[in-house]
């Protein structure tokens, strides 16, 4: 048995775990970091391309107001580049393919209005969210007791902006707007300041990347704690009593004053807990799903789009990828597509075996980016469902009535136990910049009581 001590045991080496430990060793208390992989880096993680190039199967964007992973950034001397936007983008939609600029496409008018007066409205109901505690926002158990599919279908009337919306939907959560609460979905837009926000390339949450890929950070922040991070260390057991919390993890059994979980809600419930956590954490991490995510990329000699005067970005309506980029490197070589297929689109094509799986993306490419798409020199996918410390992603998220009824549960601290991970920060809750901000926010609370 492997005894460890620290002043905060810390568990999860994603972005929020690290960051938590960093700002407690600035503040004098002593942490240690407990990870049930064999790598940091959470729901970040870079595939290796070969000549010291990645691509990201994980989260992998930056854009404006994300400030404190952008900060993260620049103290490693990490670079960002933009993603490639130049060229008309590509829709596929009612059978044929159609090319158009800007964030949405040129379809009928009505269904453009319509979809622009019900941005503005989700912004403007946004006003009216306290984000730290949305179960406390006038009207808040309507809000909450209504799916963004309800409220979507009494104000979308065409088709056209209706099945738009809905692409863009699972897209941001990994999940059907059935599957959402309304409030949720508001205090989520909120966070990001609009709902374009989270939808935009340029000026919104996927303007920019990472040279050398996302994880890179995790990376570099695990470096500058030394063996103060523990890998293949899952936590299956924390104790607390007077005399303070004991960890295990393995044959590694850790002792502290006070512990910060970073983990996504349903594996906080696979962790044994004595005693046992109050009604409202527990049921809590039952009613948090994980969004169904496939990232699916397609390796290229070069990205021939570019040639053809096209973008990479692109909305099909068929799918199975219904969203587009271009991902190649910031050099551009090699070329990548990345398609994002997402809440019930993903489980249906997680069904199939693995070579159908990519004959249908990249039948779904050549469809919108011409026979060229076909030759591909190497196929990537991430199901973030399958990781068994994750399970699920890329975010997770409320159905209706869990705000109002738990929410108040998810950063409240019990005793010495502290919640962080990106689903717990106000602003950008989901992205990594939430996850940052949830890693400051918790050692910020420790630190207040030691």
């Amino acid at each position: 048995m492997n005894a460890r001590e620290a002043d905060v045991i810390v568990v999860g080496a994603g972005l929020a775990g690290l960051a938590a430990a960093r700002g407690l060793l600035a503040g004098g208390a002593e942490p240690l970091v407990l990870e049930a992989r064999d790598r940091v880096g959470g729901r970040t993680l870079n595939e290796d391309l070969g000549e010291g190039k990645v691509v990201e199967v994980g989260g992998e964007w930056v854009g404006p107001t994300q400030d404190r992973i952008a900060e993260l950034a620049r103290e490693f001397e990490i670079d960002t580049f933009p993603t490639h936007i130049a060229g008309q983008n590509t829709l596929e939609f009612n059978g044929r393919v159609s090319r158009y600029e800007a964030t949405i496409p040129k379809l009928n008018p009505a269904a453009l209005l319509e979809i622009e007066l019900t941005s503005r409205k989700l912004d403007r109901m946004v006003r009216r969210i306290r984000l730290d505690a949305p179960w406390t926002s006038p009207d808040a158990s309507r809000l909450d007791g209504t799916t963004l599919a309800t409220w979507l279908d009494r104000r979308l009337r065409t088709r056209t902006a209706r099945r738009l919306v809905e692409v863009a939907v699972r897209t941001v959560w990994g999940a059907d707007s059935r599957d959402l609460s309304l409030l949720y979905a508001l205090s989520y837009i909120g966070g990001a300041g609009s709902f374009y926000a989270l939808l935009d390339t340029d000026g919104g949450a996927q303007q920019d990347r990472f040279v050398g890929g996302s994880q890179l950070i995790s990376l570099r922040m695990a470096e500058s704690l030394s063996d103060r991070v523990v890998l293949s260390a899952p936590v299956r057991r924390v104790e607390h009593d007077a005399n303070g919390i004991t960890v295990s993890a393995g044959d590694i059994v850790a002792r502290g004053k006070r512990v910060v979980v970073t983990a996504p809600p349903p594996a906080c419930a696979r962790i044994d807990w004595q005693p046992a956590l109050p009604m409202s954490r527990a049921q809590l991490t039952q009613r948090m799903p994980g969004g169904s995510y496939l990232k699916c990329q397609a390796v290229y000699d070069e990205p021939f789009w570019r040639a053809d005067g096209l973008s990479g970005g692109g909305v099909s309506d068929v799918g199975p990828a219904t969203t587009t980029f271009d991902n190649s490197p910031h050099d551009g070589s090699p070329g990548i597509l990345l398609g994002f297929a997402s809440g019930s689109e993903a489980r249906s094509l997680s069904r199939l075996g693995v070579s159908e799986r990519r004959r249908a993306v990249v039948e779904g490419f050549a469809r919108m980016y011409g026979p060229r798409a076909r030759k591909v020199e190497r196929y990537i996918e991430q199901d973030w469902s399958r990781e068994p410390w994750t399970g699920g992603g890329p975010i997770f998220y409320m159905p209706p009535g869990t705000w109002t009824g738990f929410g108040e549960a998810l950063r409240e601290p019990i005793g010495p136990i502290h919640w962080a991970g990106s689903e717990t920060s106000t602003e950008w809750p989901g992205y990594m910049d939430g996850a940052v901000r949830s890693g400051d926010r918790a050692a910020a609370e420790v630190l207040a009581t030691l």
